[in-house]
């Protein structure tokens, strides 16, 4: 007389549904583009680095922003590499929403992050997730973004792409080490995703005033041997 399931049923359904779960959070997980996997929570303020993330907006557009019906892929937006975010970061893992927003974003900190992020719901995400971690206020956050950014020549081959290009990994980072005296191939990486540039990630020390090492970012990064850059539309 049966009286359950058998032990073998019990266990087929368990692995489907950790091969459900596996299926479903992928993309999510991919999203960062080979970063160790983040922690929640931890003291504010307690982090090795930072990275400076700049999206390649046609690549980003190409694969998912028109679904989200992002303004920064409508026609005639003429966006290349644009601020994804500035992320606090250990030497393993990095920290995300250490603790409640708390302090919302004022008005005066919003004209700052609008100067670099090209959409105002990025920068609220981002300081949501990873603002909240640097230990500061938001205007002192987004001005940090600000002089992270100002920090970083955009070599020439990528201010007016017209035509689809394909590179290496390494022929674009070294791209951006010509252009900017002081980085290092290894204070850098490149993320790509379905073949596709996706972003550049280049490490700074805390107090942002020079580039930096970092292994858990470098070793990161993109492992194909060419990618596609699509062209700014």
């Amino acid at each position: 007389m049966k009286t359950g399931a058998t032990f073998p049923s019990i266990l087929r359904a368990a692995l489907a549904t950790l091969l459900f779960f596996h299926v479903a959070l992928a993309p999510a997980l991919a999203q960062d583009g080979g970063r160790e996997r983040g922690g929640r929570g931890g003291p504010a303020g307690e982090f090795d680095f930072y990275v400076l993330a700049l999206s390649w907006s046609p690549g980003f557009c190409a694969l998912e922003g028109d679904e989200k019906n992002r303004d920064q892929c409508r026609a005639g937006s003429s966006l290349g590499f644009v601020v994804h975010g500035l992320w606090p970061q250990n030497e393993r893992g990095y920290p995300t929403e250490c603790g409640p927003a708390g302090r919302t974003p004022s008005r005066q900190a919003m004209d700052i992050a609008r100067q670099v992020y090209p959409e105002e719901g990025l920068a609220r995400y981002q300081w949501r997730k990873h603002g909240v971690c640097a230990g500061s206020s938001p205007t002192d956050y987004f001005n940090d973004v600000k002089r992270a950014r100002a920090a970083i020549v955009i070599p020439p081959q990528f201010k007016a792409v017209e035509r689809t290009q394909t590179w290496a990994p390494i022929d674009l980072e070294r791209a951006f080490v010509a252009a900017n005296p002081g980085l290092r191939t290894d204070m850098m990486s490149v993320a790509c995703r379905r073949g596709e540039l996706q972003e550049v990630r280049i490490c700074f020390t805390k107090d942002l005033r020079s580039f930096r090492t970092c292994q858990e970012v470098d070793r990161g990064g993109c492992r194909t041997r060419d990618i596609t850059v699509q062209p700014v539309r």
